[in-house]
């Protein structure tokens, strides 16, 4: 009964959250004709037309998850490495990774909990950070790029981050966040990320200095990341109407090794006159949930929980 409370619980947090529309067309040029694919015995053209060529350096568009937009709801932990109790999935946490992810009382996994002890900094409305947006809600998400930068825009909590290819160096470090130059920056939820394409199709990303433990976590299903926390993203181009995400994720604090939690995550690419729409955590939705379905039992003396 718990487990069918927690999903009934994830769907109306996916669902009750008040959306509206932006705009949000990301590129005014309409999709090259893909020209036919031909045999190679006969050079005759066949049914099947073969798929475009990925433009050179270029990831812009409007891309959602290839085999539906629940794939990128990733309810019980990163999608490479769900909390499942498999021992396959089971992460290399150090001592005081442990310790930390028995503190977060997740809805979600093997050790789910019931609504009234959950601690998720989502559900106050935090900023869920980086490289949380990765991992949860991940849904149409939309790159625009010029020749300094990339932003991603994510459609959960309108958030976006940028991500520099102007050829500066990762930020180093430091206590109290970041040295860049001679000037010591503080950390941000959503860190500091810059790319370098390795071929004409696959862009590398690093991003470091995002918040400690205190402020976010992982993903769904309460795993921690540091303040020490290194992620790396691999974003291939597999052709004009395709893309694979893949992210590793480096923490010493937190985990004895690197892993990867997304491999080849498949997007496929939008219209670009697509018009995304917003989803956003909002208190006064959540507060209407939690009476409504997490804690009926608060309803005032003599009436009946509201369904």
């Amino acid at each position: 009964m718990r487990k069918m409370l927690n999903r009934s619980r994830l769907l109306v947090i996916v669902l009750a959250p008040a959306l509206v529309f932006v705009s949000a067309a990301l590129s005014g040029s309409k999709r090259p004709q893909q020209a036919p694919a031909k045999d190679q015995k006969t050079g005759a053209a066949s049914q099947k037309a073969a798929p475009a060529a990925a433009p050179r350096h270029d990831l812009s568009g409007t891309w959602e998850p290839a085999n539906g937009p629940s794939e990128g709801i990733q309810p019980d932990g990163v999608k490479a490495m769900p909390n499942d109790g498999k021992p396959e999935h089971q992460l290399p946490y150090s001592p005081y990774g442990m310790q930390t992810y028995k503190s977060h009382h997740a809805l979600f996994g093997t050790d789910e909990n019931l609504p009234g002890n959950n601690n998720d900094p989502r559900d106050k409305c935090e900023p869920l950070g980086f490289p949380r947006m990765d991992f949860y809600n991940l849904r149409e998400t939309q790159i625009l790029q010029n020749e300094y930068k990339i932003a991603i825009l994510y459609e959960y909590g309108t958030a976006w981050r940028v991500i520099w290819t102007d050829g500066r160096e990762l930020p180093k470090l430091v206590d109290g966040g970041v040295l860049i130059g001679k000037e010591v920056k503080e950390p941000r939820y959503y860190g500091y990320s810059v790319g370098k394409w390795v071929d004409d199709t696959t862009l590398v990303v690093q991003t470091t200095g995002m918040m400690g433990e205190d402020r976010v976590w992982l993903d769904t299903a309460g795993r921690p990341i540091s303040d020490l926390v290194h992620v790396e993203e691999r974003i291939h181009r597999v052709d004009h109407d395709r893309l694979e995400w893949t992210v590793t994720i480096d923490d010493p604090k937190m985990y004895t090794k690197p892993w990867v939690a997304m491999n080849k995550f498949p997007m496929k690419l939008e219209d670009p006159h697509r018009d995304v729409m917003e989803q956003y955590c909002s208190p006064s939705e959540m507060e209407n949930y939690n009476k409504r379905f997490a804690n009926p039992a608060s309803s005032p003396a003599g009436e009946a929980p509201k369904r």
